[in-house]
């Protein structure tokens, strides 16, 4: 087990290794965006002398050379005059580390420039969004799969087969029509946000107006995904149900109940949660998009902002935690997978 842990963790350490340097390059181009940095810091630097009234009196050879110096110290606390290529590593070893480093144009709530700080602010709500999302879809789906796996070729069933395709739409997608419906048409369910504004002063106030922001979101995400989980699942069902292992539990009288929780669920439990674990990836890579269109200050808003600002460090920076909760959840569904499936084998050894 050690030994299979080790192994997977290593391997998505370098996947995780690769992506990261990958996003460092793209994200500055190649080393353009820091030539743009070096002249914004120029500009920036040749206002600030010319409106300070201290150097109106200076010759304008001493001014432009003052210029000159205060770009270079600049230049050099950035380590913009180093070749791209050692500074995309260090930028690297940074990152892997989470010593992120200082935003260029962003700051947090509390005004901090950290950019560990802004993300860390942020995270809490993607995290609670998604994480309830995802756990609905993944009980009501599991729930209903195993009711509609007794009653194949009902209307009931017909009908989540013809529906099983509108999950091919994101959830962004859904997340529209559900503001133009709740927050316009029948105005009953805030627009965006996460929390009223001002919020409220108790804490049950505070938790209520939350989740009152969160019904929108949550139930977009849960119409892009129920579907297609409850008709794949709902498959996997059947198919154990047909088993041979089955049929003599039947043929002994063992009730429903149990059947279904020991020789159905049980053996279906692998390829169903590498489905779930796969939704969950989808999802998170679709964050962006999702917490932009409910205007909810989560990770996704945040790369969002930072695009827009070319804040390269806020945008590695929640990259590399992106990247960091893919190979978790990856890393997990090994782990589980090994765990309740009998038929793999860790370290050679049959379970």
């Amino acid at each position: 087990m050690t030994f299979f842990t080790a192994r997977r963790l290593i391997g998505l350490f370098f996947t995780v290794l690769v992506g990261v340097y990958l996003t460092i390059v793209i994200a500055n181009m190649g080393g353009k965006v820091d030539e743009l940095r070096k002249l914004q810091i120029r500009t920036s630097v040749a206002e600030m002398v010319r409106a300070d009234p201290s150097f109106f009196d200076m010759a304008s050879e001493e001014r432009n050379a003052l210029i000159e110096r205060q770009v270079q110290l600049e230049i050099d606390r950035r380590q913009l005059d180093q070749p791209f290529f050692l500074r995309s590593i260090d930028y690297l070893n940074q990152a892997m580390r989470l010593n992120l480093g200082r935003a260029q144009e962003m700051h947090s709530d509390s005004g901090s420039r950290e950019v560990y700080s802004i993300i860390v602010e942020r995270l809490p709500a993607t995290l609670l969004l998604f994480g309830t999302a995802n756990f609905l879809v993944f009980f009501v789906s599991v729930f209903a799969a195993l009711r509609l796996s007794r009653r194949y070729g009902s209307a009931l069933d017909r009908a989540v087969i013809a529906l099983a395709p509108s999950s091919a739409a994101p959830a962004w997608f859904y997340g529209i029509f559900l503001i133009l419906i709740f927050a316009f048409i029948a105005p009953i369910l805030p627009a965006g946000g996460m929390v009223d504004v001002p919020p409220p002063e108790t804490n049950l106030g505070y938790a209520l107006s939350v989740l009152k922001h969160m019904a929108l979101p949550v139930l977009a995400m849960f119409l892009s995904s129920i579907f297609i989980s409850i008709y794949s699942w709902r498959t996997f069902f059947l198919i154990h149900s047909s088993e041979d292992y089955v049929e003599m539990a039947r043929a002994k009288g063992l009730p429903a109940s149990l059947i279904e929780k020991r020789y159905i669920l049980r053996p279906t439990l692998s390829p169903i949660i590498t489905s779930f674990a796969l939704m969950l990836i989808g999802l998170w890579s679709g964050a962006i998009i999702l917490e932009q269109v409910f205007n909810w200050p989560g990770l996704g808003t945040l790369i969002f902002q930072a695009i827009g600002y070319r804040d390269t460090p806020v945008i590695i920076g929640t990259v590399v935690v992106f990247a960091y909760l893919l190979a978790l959840t990856m890393f997990l569904l090994d782990i589980l997978y090994a765990l309740l499936d009998p038929r793999v084998r860790i370290s050679g050894v049959n379970r």
